[in-house]
């Protein structure tokens, strides 16, 4: 099979915003592209103008598919009232409409000529090329790996959760192996063993794929390339080798960013000291020779004119300069912890006999200062009701919790409390400083636009109100880091900072999440929750 699509200078715009201007791109035939960039850029929305579910403002996107093209969105697109099996015709219904093709094609097979018997048997080829023949077989087998094989065919949408509505439409858009495959987050909902399923599927995937996903290790050992659309300028930019490529990529643009800047700085410095001091250098005072005060003078109006000159040079080249500034690279994240080292006795947080009603029932727990905890299990096992618990957001039905430190918090939902309040002045809210002083700290952590710094925090989408969480986090010194899922909503390379942050950082951390780069990486200790409580200890003998 052989896919062509292409995107030529397309440009998308919503209520007056624009989300894509004049973006183009080119996706070989055989390609599995990963499509990353912030919340909101504009990922899902590229999606859907390739599956041709959204019409461009301007250019042209071509798809030309001989086997189909399958699109997997963030909800399934269909009512309540359809049945499991709707949704499984659904996604088979390219491959319904061959087979009812063929079979009105094989009524006339005595008299369709030999135009007639070719297309018939280019029918035949996308049908085996698709292996539509066991098309409900692997969608029953699929189900089975995504753990919804129970779900029986006449169950209403409206009865199950919607977990299991994705999990549903990824079965079926993978069973009817279209040629284009296009993927919106298809991580979502997924376990650990449903995550393993899925690559090796995708790697097997014989056609071209198209994912949006913020999964970094489904990036690292499946996208042969990578696309990220720019929310902040509204284009895309194509990286051909992977994500470890892209990653490449990234560090060497901020380094080229540093370079620039460097520069800049340094011609502004020179031009500064020429108009200030060299541009004057042009002969050195002497007396007068031969009581020739007249060309001693007319030498003086030369030299004059000559400096006047050079200084409006080294002005003008300033002013060339300044119009067009090269802007300081944000600073690296970085988290900061007290000098002193914090608790004397290494314990900067104890629970004992913790309970909190059908969530939580913690016998004992020891948070040692510099301490590496990594608190696991499925959702519901009562990993964040532990962490509100431990930061003093949650008081427990019973037990005690000691803290002793400073504690860092950053929740996995964040509830805005002031929404008419600016980005700057809900950052800036408990700190010492002037207001220029907050606005420098915060341009500088890289979060926030200057244009982003009077917005309402109301106005914020969920990735930039996390940013602002995180932001607020990164100018605190703590003893310990209490991080609900810190990784949610952030972009890829934010998160490899955050990753790298936390790797300098010499408090103690106790993390929830789900990430499995994060998890695959962590070299600290691990805390299983099941049902709210630990695992437990067996007595010794």
């Amino acid at each position: 099979m052989s896919t062509q699509l292409a995107i030529r200078s397309v440009s998308k715009s919503f209520a007056h915003c624009r989300v894509l201007d004049a973006v183009s791109a080119t996706v070989r035939s055989g390609e599995r592209v990963g499509v990353v960039g912030e919340n909101g850029s504009g990922k899902s929305t590229l999606l859907r103008l390739i599956a041709g579910q959204e019409r461009p403002d301007d250019g042209e996107i071509v798809v030309e598919v001989r086997g189909g093209v399958g699109h997997l969105g963030q909800v399934l697109d269909l009512p309540t009232t359809a049945t499991v099996g709707d949704a499984i015709d659904a996604a088979l219904a390219e491959i319904r409409d061959l087979q009812r093709t063929i079979a009105e094609a094989e009524q006339h097979l005595g008299d369709a000529g030999d135009a007639g018997l070719a297309a018939y048997g280019e029918l035949l080829t996308t049908l085996e090329l698709r292996d539509a023949y066991r098309a409900d077989a692997k969608v029953a087998a699929a189900m089975s790996e995504l753990g919804i094989g129970h779900l029986d065919r006449d169950r209403p949408l409206g009865t199950i959760s919607g977990g299991q509505q994705a999990r549903l439409a990824l079965a079926g858009v993978l069973s009817a192996e279209p040629e284009l495959l296009l993927l919106d987050e298809p991580t979502n909902h997924l376990d650990a063993q449903a995550l393993s399923w899925l690559e090796d599927r995708l790697l097997a995937h014989r056609g071209t794929l198209v994912m949006v996903t913020h999964d970094r290790l489904l990036l690292e050992r499946v996208a042969t390339a990578i696309i990220e659309v720019d929310g902040d300028r509204h284009r895309i930019t194509r990286c051909g080798n992977g994500y470890a490529g892209y990653l490449d990529e990234k560090r060497a643009a901020r380094q080229r960013w540093e370079q620039r800047y460097a520069e800049w700085v340094g011609e502004i410095e020179r031009w500064t000291q020429w108009g200030a001091t060299t541009a004057y250098r042009v002969a050195p005072g002497r007396a007068i020779k031969d009581h020739n005060k007249c060309k001693y003078n007319g030498d003086g109006r030369r030299v004059q004119a000559s400096i006047s000159t050079r200084v409006r040079s080294a002005a003008e080249r300033l002013d060339r300069l300044r119009v067009e500034p090269v802007p300081r690279p944000p600073d690296p994240l970085r988290l900061n912890a007290p000098l002193s080292g914090g608790v004397a006795d290494g314990t900067v947080i104890e629970l004992s006999d913790v309970t909190v009603a059908g969530r939580l029932a913690v016998d004992h727990l020891v948070v040692s200062s510099g301490e590496r905890l990594i608190v696991t299990g499925p959702n519901g096992a009562g990993k964040s009701t532990l962490l509100a618990v431990a930061a003093g957001e949650l008081r427990p039905d019973s037990g005690t919790v000691t803290r002793d430190g400073r504690i860092g918090y950053l929740p996995q939902e964040h509830t805005v409390r002031h929404p008419e309040r600016s980005v700057l002045a809900t950052f800036a809210q408990g700190r010492v400083g002037t207001t220029d002083e907050h606005a420098e700290r915060l341009r500088s952590l890289g979060l926030f636009a200057e244009s982003d710094l009077r917005t309402p925090v109301g106005s914020l989408s969920v990735g930039q109100q996390r940013r602002l969480a995180l932001a607020r986090l990164l100018v605190c010194e703590v003893d310990v880091l209490l991080l609900d899922e810190p990784t949610n909503h952030l972009s890829l390379t934010l998160v490899e900072e955050l990753e790298a942050a936390l790797a300098d950082y010499s408090g103690a951390v106790v993390v929830v999440s789900h990430d499995r780069l994060l998890r695959s990486r962590w070299y600290g200790e691990e805390l299983e929750l099941d049902g709210g409580r630990p695992p437990a200890v067996p007595m010794a003998a």
